[in-house]
């Protein structure tokens, strides 16, 4: 799972730059490098002690809770909560409840800032429903929105996989934009502003 492919790639240059005697530009590779590793670092994560506690999907800051028509699998009004992650934020998506992955789609789109209102609909996005068939009514959703640095979304997880609350299902690289969405019945717990952490924090109590 883990997405290294981008500091073996700084280390290559390294490599070149300074066989090419061109040693101004270490200290910009070796840079990289570091940044590189720290971007990819991966936390363990202890979810709420509460199992009706949806756990927030991603690190970073709320800045948005709202209520939309979800058209993309539930096909009705649901709550929403936008989270936008920043360079320096933790960039693994966590599941924020127990339960099947009962549905996932990809679209194509813009790489507008994650923070424009319009990311959610016109930027490229990878759509995860969390739950359980037979209980609908208690399903969310997470969206994985790329941004204008963000080019790529990184699944780890499959239709049909069982996962426990906080399990890591994939990550988008650099900064990006995380939208969950849960039923009008859940009681939203955050407020816009607040850091959260992705497989900790309590964003939302579960009704029933």
């Amino acid at each position: 799972m883990y997405e290294g492919r981008w500091i073996f790639g700084s280390l290559f240059v390294a490599l070149i730059v300074a066989h090419g005697a061109l040693l101004g530009l270490l200290p910009i590779i070796a840079g990289l490098i570091v940044f590189c590793f720290w971007f990819y670092r991966d936390p363990e994560r202890k979810p709420p002690a509460d199992p009706a506690l949806a756990a927030s999907p991603a690190d970073g800051t709320v800045t948005l809770v709202d209520e939309v028509q979800e058209e993309q699998y539930f096909k009705r009004r649901m709550k929403r909560v936008s989270i936008f992650l920043s360079v320096f934020d933790v960039h693994v998506n966590r599941t924020p409840i127990a339960g099947e992955v009962i549905f996932t789609e990809a679209r194509g789109g813009l790489y507008l800032d994650a923070r424009n209102p319009e990311a959610s609909v016109l930027n490229e996005s990878l759509f995860w429903v969390f739950g359980s068939k037979t209980a609908p009514e208690q399903s969310v959703a997470v969206k994985q929105i790329t941004g204008a640095i963000a080019r790529r979304i990184v699944p780890w997880a499959e239709v049909g996989e069982t996962m426990v609350r906080g399990e890591r299902f994939g990550m988008i690289r650099f900064g990006s934009r995380t939208d969950l969405y849960l039923p009008l019945d859940a009681e939203v717990l955050v407020t816009v502003g607040e850091k959260v952490k992705g497989g900790e924090t309590a964003i939302a109590k579960m009704a029933g």
